[in-house]
């Protein structure tokens, strides 16, 4: 934990990021839909009533910058903690310090960086402050608040959304920077439209990115006394491999394997090789891709297609072998197969049918003619009696009862005619034909024992 000067001087060394952040609303680039004129989080900080709050959003947003200008704004002291030497007697120490600073009409705020690395007890450690009033929580987070904050510190908290910035905020902010005096002001840069446009495409939305780009640009520069100029050849290698915005473990794996799934079941094919390239250039292991591929052909394909499971398996297994990069292609074959495969989702809807019963019966006797009974005692219990052997019939049929007698009727596959699911429905209908005339033997009673 460190209390923030918010009026010291700047320094040479540090990097443009910090030296032109913005210091008012004002001067504050993006967030429109929370900050734009008559917005909730404007109103809120321009009438001094801001409450606990949480910014989720990707990095380069804003977030830090927000509670910044929030402190600034309603004069408050500004705590910042780190999740690695935030210990809880330290957090309980310093929020005791806040409580009775605030009993002297001291406001205090408290901003608490990457939240979702705080562990429970950390977390927990700040909620009776925050239900108190002691303090005024603002915690800043890249992953899914949902998940990764208390439930009882987020049911105190009002979340916000922040979102990545367009490509224009990003120039703007690029020009700004080139303009301030804590920036390149005192300097002659020579940049051109088009290169500030390329830094903020490049950047994706990220504004930390963008300046840190453009001030590499301009120590690579070429310099005549105080006029430096940046060359298309020399940003072309700062800006030659753009950075991908992928957590493994966090809400882009799981947002992107999402838009991967949702594009085959939508048959687009090129959107599902997009996402799956997506994937892999994150550095997603292919064995986890096909993993969930092999899901999906039973989950959304089933027996529309009863060679989507062969195939997903076979990659599978050629993944195992292989491993990137050459698998990539055995991964493109799959998803271009299921995404044009016919889709059914009776399979999968079977299961979720089945679930409620299974729950409802879970100790529902089996009924005695289909027991095995591999003992005398057991067969003279009448385990097997009256089992029907369905090989020895003509029609390959029995009338023998075989779902407890308290399900009887309840049906749970109910097959599309997509694909080849429509051969599975056309038997399923023979079937229930043959039964409607061949009703349950009276030999063969509906009761358990």
């Amino acid at each position: 934990m460190k209390q923030e000067s918010l009026f010291s001087s700047t320094n040479d060394d540090t990097p443009l990021a910090n030296r032109v952040r913005p210091k008012t609303l004002s001067e504050f680039v993006g967030q429109a839909q929370l900050l734009g004129e008559g917005k909730i989080l404007r109103e809120m900080i321009e009438q001094d009533q801001i409450s606990s709050m949480i910014f989720w959003g990707p990095p380069g947003v804003g977030k830090t910058t927000l509670a910044e200008i929030i402190a600034r704004q309603t004069q408050a002291k500004f705590l910042s903690f780190s999740a690695v030497d935030s210990s809880i007697s330290k957090i309980k120490k310093i929020m005791h310090q806040a409580e009775a600073d605030r009993e002297l009409g001291q406001k205090t705020i408290v901003f608490v960086d990457e939240i979702h690395r705080f562990n429970k007890a950390q977390q927990d450690a700040f909620l009776p402050f925050v239900e108190r009033g002691s303090i005024i929580l603002i915690g800043a987070t890249t992953e899914n608040p949902s998940f990764e904050v208390n439930s009882a510190l987020l049911s105190r908290c009002k979340v916000f959304v922040l979102k990545s910035l367009q490509p224009a905020d990003i120039v703007q902010l690029l020009t700004n920077a080139l303009h301030h005096p804590d920036g390149f002001g005192k300097q002659t840069i020579k940049i051109t439209k088009a290169e500030i446009q390329a830094i903020a495409d490049f950047a994706s939305g990220d504004a930390r990115m963008a300046l840190n780009t453009l001030e590499m640009a301009v120590l690579n520069g070429e310099r005549q006394g105080q006029t430096i100029t940046i060359t298309a050849a020399d940003l072309r290698q700062l800006i030659s491999a753009k950075f991908m915005q992928y957590d493994k473990n966090g809400d882009a794996h799981y947002d992107i394997i999402s838009a991967l799934h949702k594009s085959m079941r939508n048959s687009d094919v090129d959107a599902a090789i997009y996402w799956l390239s997506r994937m892999l250039a994150g550095g997603e292991a292919p064995t986890y891709i096909a993993r969930r591929l092999v899901r999906f052909a039973s989950e959304d394909v089933g027996l529309a297609d009863t060679n989507a499971l062969n195939v997903t398996i076979n990659v599978f297994q050629a993944c195992q072998f292989l491993g990137m990069p050459e698998c990539d292609v055995h991964l493109v074959e799959a998803v271009t197969y299921l995404a044009l495969a016919p889709k059914s989702n009776a399979i999968y809807a079977a299961r979720q049918a089945v679930k409620p019963d299974v729950q409802a019966t879970i100790n529902e006797p089996v009924p005695l003619q289909i027991r095995n009974a591999p003992t005398k005692l057991m067969s003279d219990l009448g385990y097997g009696k009256n089992y029907q052997y369905a090989h020895d019939t003509k029609d390959k049929l029995t009338t023998m009862q075989t779902m407890p007698a308290k399900l009887i009727g309840h049906i749970y596959y109910v097959p599309t005619e997509q694909g080849h699911e429509s051969r599975f429905k056309t038997r399923l209908a023979q079937i229930k034909a043959w039964h409607q005339k061949h009703p349950l033997d009276s030999k063969h009673p509906k009761t358990d024992d």
